[in-house]
């Protein structure tokens, strides 16, 4: 048995399953409906994936590019984690949800754009019941290759024949997303392995996504609008989440039944962290108790079926109220949050809403007296003291991934300008310790941050997250209405 043949008899578990009987095999093929033959419509995003595809072409007009989708991961033993394909796929070929494992999108100006999947097999085969991979009675009812077709509005062929579809051709790859792919490329190259090109790929589809068309947009709405239900939900539930112990992760869960029940999951791992926990930046373990005294910073979004995912903060008094040194510090980081924000233009520096909201910080700590040097030095490029109390960026690209574009040049990504049609964060925050023997006592162990999803217009930018309050009185008040409903 190769390798290929023990992996795959992992994965369908043939180790543990009981043999088939021929008797069974004979029975099993029998008294079938037949598939319905109307095709299935066009998915939303094949009106603007040619514009996607051409733009790849032109950047490498000699080219194949070869964009997989990605394999299973393990999650333990013979089960994996859910599937996502990777972002560049999903963007090119225009599908979403959980598919499609195995699966490769194929251009170049010659071809055209292809994609290559494994389509669902005919009843009388013994993948249909026998493969936990691929079988309809393991995975559901897979796609025809014309149904495949009809849905991405593109040619489509099977997956087991790329290689002699790509055989001869100057291929480009995006390295690393499917080692099986990988490796037929490199064997298809032979002694020219052009690694160099697979680099500028990556990093040209990365900076090709800054800027979103209007399908992009339209559907970073939809994600900000359910995200938006799934806060309500959580501040209904915040009584119970202080009753039932361990509220943190009832926090969690709510927000997640909503974020499937609206999408396809959350965009990331939610951070519910109620007291001190807010002032540990990734705190995603979430098994702390909360009460009524706290307050809770919870960092979630809504991915939808699409995969844009929305990228939220609210920092809320669980009792309804904040204290007077919780809102002090909750009107600091809104007061640079809006800076920030305001900093939000076309042409503007990618860094113009940090220095804002940073500015408003750091004149905050030199008025509680716990910079060594003053707000203006603390800026400067020697400086940097304010970022004891907020470590990290102010802003982050947001659409696919929920930090989008990562593999942009450091140039054209942090420092480069604001244009039309790119979404930013704008997500200040101020975190005192409570071990911070700096920080004022009243104020230690009170973590703030706000973050809101900020598209950049042709006059200046939207807010996409703003049907949540932002003001400490619209949030108590916004809390005591949803309670009492």
């Amino acid at each position: 048995m190769t390798d290929g043949e023990k992996k795959a008899s992992a994965i369908d578990g043939a180790n543990r399953k009981p043999p088939f009987s021929e008797a069974f095999k004979q029975f099993i093929v029998e008294d079938w409906e037949p598939y319905d033959a109307q095709l299935p419509d066009a998915l939303p995003a094949s009106q603007w994936t040619p514009a996607r595809h051409a733009a790849v072409v032109e950047h490498f007009p000699s080219a194949t590019v070869v964009v997989p989708a990605g394999a299973y991961r393990v999650r333990s033993n013979d089960t994996d984690h859910r599937f996502r394909p990777h972002s560049a796929f999903a963007w090119l070929s225009g599908l979403g949800d959980e598919r499609e494992p195995d699966a490769v999108f194929v251009v170049s100006a010659e071809r055209g754009a292809t994609l290559f999947f494994r389509p669902r097999c005919p009843r009388t085969e013994e993948e249909f019941y026998a493969s936990s991979r691929y079988g309809e009675m393991w995975v559901g009812q897979r796609d025809s290759l014309e149904e495949m077709s009809a849905r991405l509005q593109l040619p489509c062929q099977d997956i087991r024949g790329l290689e002699e579809a790509l055989t001869g051709e100057d291929l480009v790859v995006l390295r690393g997303v499917d080692p099986a792919v990988d490796a037929l490329v490199d064997g298809l190259r032979g002694d020219d392995p052009a690694v160099d090109a697979d680099a500028v790929l990556e990093t040209t589809l990365s900076e090709m996504r800054l800027v979103k068309d209007a399908f992009e947009i339209d559907e970073m709405r939809r994600a900000c609008d359910a995200t938006r239900v799934g806060f309500e939900a959580v501040a209904r539930e915040l009584p119970n989440a202080v009753v039932k112990g361990r509220g943190e992760r009832w926090v969690e869960g709510v927000f997640g039944l909503h974020a499937r029940h609206l999408g396809n999951t959350v965009g990331y791992d939610t951070i519910s962290a109620g007291g001190d926990h807010a002032n540990t930046l990734h705190w995603i373990r979430n098994d702390g108790d909360l009460s009524s005294d706290d307050l809770i910073l919870l960092d979630a979004g809504v991915e939808v079926d699409s995969l844009y995912t929305a990228d939220v903060t609210r920092t809320l008094p669980v009792g309804g109220t904040f204290t007077p040194a919780q809102r002090r510090v909750y009107d600091v980081v809104l007061a640079a949050q809006t800076a920030g924000i305001e900093a939000c233009r076309p042409g503007a520096k990618f860094t113009d809403p940090h220095t804002a909201a940073v500015t408003v910080l750091a004149e905050f700590f030199e008025e509680l007296g716990i910079l060594p040097v003053s707000a203006e030095q603390a800026l400067s490029e020697e400086g940097g003291q304010w970022r004891r109390w907020m470590v990290h960026g102010t802003s982050h690209h947001l659409g696919l991934d929920v930090h989008d574009c990562a593999q942009a040049r450091r140039e054209v990504y942090r420092g480069g300008d604001l244009a039309e049609g790119m979404i930013i964060t704008v997500e200040p925050g101020i975190y005192f310790k409570s071990s911070d023997l700096l920080v004022p006592e009243e104020y230690r162990g009170i973590g703030v941050r706000i973050e809101d999803d900020i598209l950049i217009t042709a006059d200046g930018n939207e807010n996409l997250s703003a049907s949540l309050p932002r003001d400490a009185d619209e949030v108590e008040a916004w809390l005591a209405d949803l309670q009492q409903h």
